[in-house]
């Protein structure tokens, strides 16, 4: 058990081969009969951070694969903020350990024809947060590379200045973004979260006892802060609250010129072979109230799925709340079915008391458990397809065997259930031509599977 502990903990290493070495000595002890992973059940999470953007439990891409393989999930998909660092490694991971996987990526948008109504980021008119799902890869095609560099570089400008301005409020506590925070991230791509830390870390380093200083950047009481500051995650989040979003100082009001448009992200995302993919909320904001009217422009603009986070949605103590947050989940359900919009679901793991997977045994999850299985066999099968042969969603094969977008999700999601989990996925499609059916295709999948 102890070797198990260790090989598990150095999954998360800062060193790509020590986190290959381990999953692979991982394996063997599997192989021996000394690890029983779950059987695979019907539990998917398509959307986990990475410790490549933030991960609240510091997972790798290859500790998430081999999470899932452990915990029996049918299916892992993971997600970062505006970087394609952990795709390869994640996918690799995910070949070894007879995984189904997928690879994503995470930003917000400018949609100028909502403007004037607020969408999916609170407070943020017109800011959308914005999907790609079913990467194959880290690295974007040449003509759109300047596109995912621009995202990565708008990511940190708004990052540094933050930190500028909330040296300038906090002083004389003070995070040096090079030293303090960069060091947090194993590629150099920091997020708020990371920015949290280090504030945190740098107020205990500059007092031996920092809730004084706290209680007045907070406006409480000293005794309030020493109850709190104990409880790490809870305490950050009170600090996140009231210094870096809506109304803090270090907030700024984004603008258009703030993130990429839709447009441009959809560029990269297409270019990639991968789908553009609208995330939704809650359907408690302006935008979400126009639901079918963003979906619709989102889809003419060449938008393929969308992404649920359940458990905000039906977890909630308060029973009207809980009552009016699960009737519009399956309203957007409902709608994405009418619109052939396949969903992706998750817990995000990127904060702290998010779930490692969904409950989906929940009767509030009942209506909408099959649609979430779909769409995760759905990326998979794309993922699988664009990876063995180049027949992922975008290509012209299937542009031209399969024109309409509802023919094209059912023959995805087949594949995705029918095709062996792992590099077993990738090997039955050997010996398959481009110039075969979407039905040679299936036909195949369910002889193997026989």
């Amino acid at each position: 058990m102890q070797k198990i502990a260790e090989l598990e903990a150095l999954l998360n290493d800062r060193s790509p081969a020590t986190r290959a070495d381990a999953l692979s000595g991982l394996m063997a002890l599997a192989q021996q009969g000394a690890i029983r992973p779950e059987p695979e059940r019907a539990a998917v999470n398509m959307h986990c951070h990475t410790f490549f953007s933030y991960n609240a439990s510091g997972y790798s891409p290859t500790a998430l694969a081999w999470l899932a393989k452990r915990r029996g999930f049918a299916a892992v998909g993971i997600v970062d903020f505006d970087v394609l660092d952990g795709v390869d490694e994640f996918l690799r991971a995910c070949d070894l350990v007879g995984v189904r996987g997928s690879a994503g990526l995470e930003s917000r948008v400018y949609i100028p024809e909502f403007a004037t109504r607020e969408i999916n980021s609170p407070g943020e008119p017109g800011i959308s947060y914005y999907m790609g799902i079913g990467f194959t890869s880290g690295r974007a095609p040449g003509s759109v590379a300047p596109i995912l560099a621009g995202m990565r570089a708008r990511a940190e400008q708004r990052n540094r200045a933050m930190v500028a301005r909330l040296n300038a409020h906090l002083a004389p506590v003070a995070v040096d973004y090079d030293r303090d925070a960069l060091p947090l991230t194993p590629a150099g791509n920091a997020t708020e979260r990371h920015l949290l830390a280090a504030y945190v870390s740098a107020a205990i380093h500059r007092f031996p006892d920092p809730s004084a200083f706290w209680a007045e950047e907070l406006g409480l009481t000293r005794e309030q802060v020493a109850a709190q500051i104990g409880d790490a995650p809870k305490f950050q989040n009170l600090v996140r609250g009231k210094l870096m979003k809506r109304g803090g100082v270090g907030y700024v009001q984004p603008g258009p010129e703030s993130f990429p448009t839709v447009e441009e992200v959809h560029e990269m995302i297409c270019a990639c072979g991968a789908l553009p993919c609208h995330t939704w909320l809650d359907g408690l904001s302006a935008g979400e109230q126009a639901i079918g009217e963003l979906l619709e422009l989102l889809i003419a603009k060449g938008a393929a799925a969308l992404n649920i986070v359940p458990d905000r949605n039906w977890n909630i103590a308060d029973p009207e709340q809980r009552g009016v947050k699960v009737r519009n989940l399956h309203r957007v359900v409902e709608l994405a079915r009418e619109l052939d919009l396949p969903l992706i679901v998750g817990t995000e793991m990127n904060a702290f008391g998010q779930k490692l997977v969904d409950d989906f045994d929940a009767p509030e999850m009942a209506p909408v458990r099959q649609a979430f299985l779909d769409g995760a066999f759905f990326i998979c099968g794309h993922t699988a397809m664009q990876r063995a042969l180049g027949l992922g969603y975008q290509s012209p094969w299937t542009r031209a065997n399969l024109p309409l977008r509802r023919a094209r999700n059912g023959f995805y999601t087949a594949v995705g259930r029918l095709a062996p989990a792992g590099r077993a996925g990738l090997e039955v499609f050997k010996g398959m031509s481009n110039s075969a059916s979407p039905g040679d295709f299936l036909a195949r999948l369910k002889r193997d599977s026989k």
